[in-house]
């Protein structure tokens, strides 16, 4: 049986979610690896989440907002761009490989986008195979 990722999605609600949402009106094809958690903003993300994750089980985290410059709460986009490169060190240092997390933006009029991105990281996590975390 060939190894299928489990991967979090945190979307922020105004519009990473609403590209999700969109793909799946428009019967748009995405992987579903993927399991979506609406989040007000990716500024709201607590690297905490993204750790939790990966200790429940998650294989891949993906964190995706609004484009910079277009973030609904000013600067949300911005404090998870500064976190994700703080993050990928620290999961590092965890003995997690740091392409098991992905940060993109998807605005809600870009479905197709949604599902680009869903499928790169469920590939990517694939090729990294299953994350086996030590107790």
């Amino acid at each position: 049986m060939a190894f299928e990722p489990k991967i979090v999605g945190f979307l922020c609600n105004w519009c990473s979610y609403t590209g999700a949402d969109l793909a799946g009106v428009s019967r748009i094809k995405w992987p579903p690896n993927v399991r979506p958690i609406r989040v007000m903003c990716s500024g709201r993300i607590d690297p905490t989440f993204v750790v939790k994750a990966f200790r429940e089980g998650a294989d891949g985290v993906l964190v995706s907002g609004c484009h910079p410059g277009d973030c609904h709460y000013y600067q949300g986009n911005y404090k998870a761009l500064r976190r994700y490169h703080l993050l990928r060190r620290v999961l590092e240092q965890f003995g997690i490989h740091p392409d098991r997390l992905m940060l993109t933006w998807v605005s809600a009029a870009e479905g197709e986008r949604w599902a680009k991105v869903t499928q790169e990281i469920t590939e990517r996590v694939r090729k990294l195979g299953p994350l086996h975390l030590k107790d």
